[in-house]
């Protein structure tokens, strides 16, 4: 059996291992991009993706921003507590940005970022699936089954993208998980009311729901209880956008017409550590976030961005990639922006749905403080933007 060799192996082809194996093969390091699935077909209405205008410069440098088909400024957001006083509108001015980030749609970023694999002729196979990892103080080596064929190779450095599937296989790394008991029901919807840059976050005792600017309507992503879920899946459309509009209220004016509806339950889940023997974990490999914020996909990019630069100076200051003590640097780096993305989106997922009066009065005091202190509306959003370091 033939036995390729690479300086990294990465592990997952969604947007996050290929923004990784794009910026890798950019800078000459020898690499190899593994995916299970094949490329997703065109669907309707498929889900949006929230980008911070941090996650927009990282894409414009691997030169896949100027691809994606339809991109939606978001220019404020409006956040609330409904049925308590207090609110917050946050402004790219106030974060000092031309704009707090952008909507689009997932596939379209998926297809992107394959186009640019392509056009650079990066090393990517999918129906790729891995079943077997062996790691030592020198290498990695995996195992994987490709076309009805059993392949082998061995890299420096072993990159997990891929959900945290195969970290069970990994030595040291653990899991943590805590259930919400809530999935997120995403659409896109038509409202009387014209789209113009604005986002609402709204809490509400039951989870947040969310309404992103997306074309000429709103991406909708509205947590609601599990035990609800299904129910409000298979409602019809005219019932569905009566109880939508109840739960919103009238910012928005009429709700339309709605596309196609999906959910998914929600879980904060982390690896502890996110690094071992010649290992390192990215995007949801390493965490998966409550949507509250839209943080997950943007932490993600960054550890792919973080990493690539750990892994550029490691190989052009020692020549070797994987050492613990480039793992190490990169886990450092990464896990101020990692505990703060955690702790921020499971506070928000679980103060604002608290049935305790006096705790609703202080969340919506603190709305109004946030309100009325620019400086701390900056430091708050150039966060969101940027990660932990602003």
């Amino acid at each position: 059996m033939v036995v390729d060799h690479f300086d990294v192996i990465i592990v997952g082809g969604g947007p996050v291992g290929m923004a990784l194996a794009i910026s890798l093969h950019e800078r000459g390091i020898p690499s190899l991009l593994l995916e299970a699935q094949g490329v997703p077909e065109q669907v309707k209405d498929p889900r949006p993706l929230a980008l911070s205008f941090g996650s927009h410069l990282i894409l414009q440098k691997l030169g896949v921003w100027s691809a994606l088909p339809q991109i939606t400024p978001i220019t404020t957001i409006h956040i609330s507590n409904r049925s308590h006083f207090g609110r917050t509108v946050l402004t790219s001015k106030d974060a000092g940005v031309p704009t707090l980030g952008y909507v689009v749609n997932y596939h379209d970023l998926y297809r992107a970022m394959h186009q640019q694999m392509h056009i650079h002729s990066v090393n990517y196979r999918v129906g790729a699936t891995v079943t077997t990892i062996k790691i030592d103080a020198k290498q990695a080596q995996i195992e994987y089954q490709q076309a009805g064929e059993n392949k082998q190779a061995i890299t420096r450095l072993l990159v997990l993208a891929d959900g945290g599937r195969l970290a069970t296989q990994i030595e040291g790394i653990n899991y943590h998980t805590h259930t919400y008991h809530q999935w997120a029901i995403v659409a896109n919807i038509k409202t009387s009311a014209t789209q113009s840059g604005l986002a609402y976050e709204r809490f509400t005792s039951e989870g947040p729901i969310a309404l992103l600017p997306s074309g000429d309507g709103f991406a909708l992503v509205w947590t609601v209880p599990f035990s609800s879920a299904e129910a409000i899946l298979s409602l019809d459309d005219s019932t569905f956008l009566a109880q939508l509009h109840h739960h919103f209220g009238d910012r928005l004016g009429k709700f339309m017409s709605t596309g196609k509806r999906s959910g998914f339950p929600l879980v904060l889940k982390y690896a502890s550590p996110t690094i071992a023997c010649r290992t390192a974990l990215v995007g949801n490999a390493a965490q998966t976030l409550h949507p509250v914020a839209g943080q997950g996909f943007n932490l993600g990019l960054r550890d792919a961005w973080e990493l690539t630069h750990e892994i550029i100076q490691s190989s052009a200051l020692t020549s070797e990639i994987g050492l613990s003590r480039m793992l190490k640097a990169y886990a450092n780096k990464r896990q101020i922006d990692r505990d703060a993305g955690k702790l921020f989106t499971h506070s928000l997922a679980r103060i604002f749905i608290t049935d305790l009066p006096l705790l609703q009065t202080f969340c919506g005091m603190g709305l109004s403080v946030l309100d009325s202190l620019p400086p701390i509306k900056r430091f708050v959003a150039r966060r969101m933007i940027f990660g932990a370091r602003g």
